[in-house]
This record gives C-alpha cells, structure tokens and sequence, in this order.
C-alpha cells in the first residue's frame, strides 16, 4: 500500500537529487494541500488518479492507485473512472491506466 513509509522513502530519494523540490512535496503539497478540508482524502485519491492517468503520468499513477485504496476507493470504482476518462483522455490512455491498476491489485 501507498503508506507514509513508502511515502517517505519516495521523497528521501528525491532530495538527494532536489532537496528544495523534495521539501515542497512533503510540507506543501502532502502537508498542505492533501490534508485542506473541502474535499475527502477519498475524493482527492479519484481526483489524482484520474488526472494521472488522463495525463498518462505513470511514474506517480501507481503510488496513487495504492493511496487510493487506503483512501476507501474500491476496484469497482477506479475502473468506473478509467472508462469514463477513456472518452475524454483516449482509448489508449484508459488501457494504460487498467495495466498499471491491475498491477497494483496484483501486488496486493
């Protein structure tokens, strides 16, 4: 799962090549921008993924596809997401998105 652990160790790599960037990620955007009310973590998990995938972002979509499990999305509805996304994303860009979440439901 996409835990605080695996989180952590994300941004601890990333700083030893940019530390400033590193430190924006884990104050401002997980420190801030995650944790505003106004939206569920839930919704802000569907919001993410969809985006990542729409964008075809697929270093991130993977840790979010786990984060949005712990955030009480179901398999059922990730994959309602993706296929609304395919019509306004593209065809291929969906299917990339169902490779990536089988893999993660694989992995757990």
């Amino acid at each position: 799962m996409a835990d605080k652990n695996e989180q952590q160790k994300a941004i601890d790599e990333l700083a030893v090549l940019a530390p400033e960037f590193a430190k924006l990620t884990r104050d401002f955007l997980f420190g801030d921008i995650w944790e505003r009310p106004g939206l569920s973590q839930r919704d802000k998990s569907l919001i993410t993924v969809t985006c990542l995938v729409a964008l075809n972002r697929i270093e991130q979509v993977e840790f979010h596809l786990r984060k949005a499990f712990e955030n009480g999305l179901t398999k059922e509805e990730l994959v309602a997401a993706i296929t609304h996304i395919a019509f306004y994303a593209g065809w291929p860009t969906a299917a990339s998105g169902f490779s990536h979440l089988k893999k993660v439901i694989d992995q757990q």
